[in-house]
């Protein structure tokens, strides 16, 4: 019986010790000796992608999320503090945030209420809104165009929820079809298996320019949504957030982000140092104004 009580209290304590890490805050765990872990993303051009010559990730937020490790490091004091990078898809980028596999995901997702349930944001770094991505000599031009056409879009993307719902309310009769990356439904256009690939506007550019023949692509459309990107951070860690939302705070109010958005944006980028020239936009300067991690979407 002694030694059943014993393995009981040891069960206990374990199941204790095993919740307190599951609620220890990032700084905590970065002041004990851990390590923070950036999530990025393989294709999402230029925003969070692997370079194909040096096998790294990359990117706009990658940039940024760089910056946010040295206020972590700065505000634990942990000056040989380690960054380990772990690629998520976009369809697990949610979960490795939510199960505390990764600290931050530094890649191209957007901000919204649904996410929010889930997870937390910080201040936006770009807004963008979806569009559509046809071959040059495709006569589509806007999404009415595809009536009995195959739409395709990543899996777990905003877009793709997006698409759905307009196909469904306006009876259009578009087949939607589900690409596992960004790569992929860029593939799936130029081989004829899909009309077009629905994405923000701004990864569709990056995308086309990675492409052999850029040219051969076009991004056509309205705005089918509104986009406030933003870095994703674990949602019950109010001191983690507070750290990073001043530090995103300062670098935007001093404008120290300008120049990374450049570097990404307007000058030639890895690895074929193509140049998308997107300069900032007024909706994206003016959120800037007054940077906040409230969106109301």
């Amino acid at each position: 019986m002694r030694v059943q009580h014993w393995g009981i209290a040891w069960g206990l304590v374990a199941s204790c010790m095993a919740a307190f890490s599951a609620q220890a805050s990032v700084l905590d765990r970065i002041s004990a000796g851990g390590k923070l872990v950036i999530a990025h993303r393989e294709s999402s051009v230029p925003f969070s992608y692997v370079d194909s010559q040096s096998g790294k990730p990359v990117g706009y937020a990658v940039d940024l999320c760089l910056r946010l490790a040295e206020a972590v490091r700065k505000k634990t004091g942990k000056k040989d503090m380690e960054v380990d990078f772990l690629q998520v898809t976009p369809a697990n980028r949610i979960t490795m945030i939510e199960q505390g596999k990764a600290d931050m995901e530094c890649g191209s997702t957007t901000n919204n209420a649904e996410r929010r349930q889930k997870v937390a944001f910080t201040i936006p770094h770009f807004i963008t809104g979806a569009r559509l991505l046809v071959k040059s000599s495709s006569p589509v031009d806007r999404v009415e165009d595809l009536g009995g056409k195959k739409l395709v879009s990543t899996k777990g993307t905003t877009p793709l929820k997006a698409a759905d719902q307009l196909n469904r309310e306006r009876v259009m009769g578009i087949t939607i079809l589900e690409a596992p990356d960004h790569a992929k439904g860029v593939e799936m256009v130029e081989k004829g298996e899909a009309d077009a690939f629905v994405m923000d506007d701004v990864l569709l550019y990056g995308l086309a320019a990675g492409r052999p023949d850029p040219k051969a692509l076009k991004v056509v459309g309205r705005f089918m949504t509104t986009e406030p990107l933003a870095i994703m951070l674990p949602k019950d860690d109010p001191e983690f957030k507070k750290l990073i939302d001043e530090e995103m705070r300062r670098i935007i109010t001093s404008r120290e982000i300008y120049p990374i958005y450049d570097k990404w944006f307007n000058k030639p980028i890895p690895p074929n140092n193509t140049v998308l020239n997107l300069p900032v936009s007024y909706l994206l300067r003016d959120f800037w104004k007054y940077p906040t991690d409230q969106v109301p979407f």
